[in-house]
């Protein structure tokens, strides 16, 4: 298979915020990890996600089953090793571009 970048996110636990589902409520964090191509658009592209993170646009809070926990965000981004498309799966010959449509 290529190479790949494999970001990794840390969330802890905490209370979310005006404008999350449930203000001042504790919720769930977790561990995040994507993959992209290690190349020079896959650089551009961490580069790009990492400015998304710093501006809070990466993860959102959820509820479910009665817990808020953090989720992915809108923003898209490869979570599987294999799968393809449908699975979120890495690579994806048009994720680079779709990625970068939406930051």
């Amino acid at each position: 298979q290529d190479t790949a970048l494999q970001p990794l996110f840390k969330m802890s636990y905490s209370c979310s915020k005006v404008g999350d589902p449930c203000p001042g409520q504790p919720y769930k964090g977790g561990n995040f990890c994507a993959f992209l191509p290690d190349n020079k658009e896959g650089l551009k592209t961490a580069k790009l996600l990492k400015k998304a993170f710093e501006r809070g646009l990466t993860f959102q809070i959820k509820s479910c089953n009665g817990e808020e926990r953090v989720t992915w965000g809108l923003i898209p981004h490869k979570t599987s090793w294999d799968g393809g498309k449908a699975r979120n799966g890495y690579p994806d010959s048009q994720y680079l571009r779709e990625v970068g449509a939406v930051l």
